[in-house]
């Protein structure tokens, strides 16, 4: 029930469905001045979602610092890596792997390994149900390519039933207890989601400390139209975010992390 009211929320509590539904409003009310005023809040959401200083600035802040590998002290028995998004896939036919938008993930945790931080790598993730059972689940794909890169196929773990965050922390909590009682653990997983995830491994006594990867902010040089010209991808960044913003708040509300 959690998953479906969840994706429920997504689409309602989104920045373009507000926006959208702000216009629609201001259309079809009969009173001319709350339609103006529903109008006018509406296109000034819609700047604001779409101007490239405010939504960078908000990435700044949300998103963890970089860690630099020199920064981790010692070697981690596991590097858990979050899969969502990890590969993509142009064609079903494609006889190779296609890094998704998340992909930056798999090339972190292999650079890890390769580095001697961590030992071995746990992915946690489920795909759907007829990739899982052709074996192409993303969990799969990403550990075939890090071993076509030199990754031993025996240093690599899975937890393939987790459809969420709450459920990744679950799920590699049993495995992780279970095989490295003592283990150090890092977890892996986009800088924009790093905070919800940790608090959910966290709850689950898994106290891992973290790598962000997959960055959205940045640091550049302002540019006028930075602030004057509404950008497409501003908005994306920004609807990325705000989902997060409120996957975290109601975690906290049901006490997953």
């Amino acid at each position: 029930m959690f998953y479906f009211l969840s994706k429920a929320i997504d689409f309602v509590a989104m920045p373009l469905s507000i926006v959208f539904f702000l216009l629609l409003y201001s259309l079809f009310v009969k009173n001319r001045k709350r339609g103006k005023s529903a109008a006018i809040i509406g296109f000034v959401l819609l700047y604001l979602i779409s101007n490239t200083f405010l939504v960078n600035s908000a990435l700044n802040w949300w998103e963890p610092k970089p860690v630099n590998m020199s920064e981790l002290n010692g070697t981690y028995d596991v590097g858990v890596l979050l899969s969502g998004g990890l590969m993509d896939a142009n064609h079903p036919a494609e006889d190779h792997a296609v890094l998704g938008k998340r992909g930056d993930r798999v090339l972190q945790t292999y650079l890890l390994y390769k580095a001697g931080k961590i030992k071995k790598i746990l992915i946690t993730g489920s795909s759907s149900s007829e990739l899982m059972l052709e074996g192409k689940g993303e969990t799969r794909q990403a550990a075939d390519l890090m071993v076509q890169w030199g990754v031993p196929a025996a240093d690599i773990l899975f937890e393939e039933k987790a459809r969420n965050t709450r459920e990744n922390a679950m799920f590699s909590s049993i495995i992780l207890k279970k095989r490295y009682p003592a283990g150090k653990f890092l977890l892996i997983t986009s800088a924009f989601h790093m905070r919800r995830s940790a608090g959910c491994f966290a709850k689950v006594g898994i106290h891992a400390a973290t790598f962000p990867a997959d960055f959205y902010g940045g640091y550049y040089s302002l540019r006028l139209h930075d602030f004057l010209v509404p950008s497409p991808d501003a908005i994306a960044s920004f609807s990325m975010l705000w989902h997060e913003w409120i996957g975290n708040i109601v975690y906290k509300l049901v006490g997953y992390t």
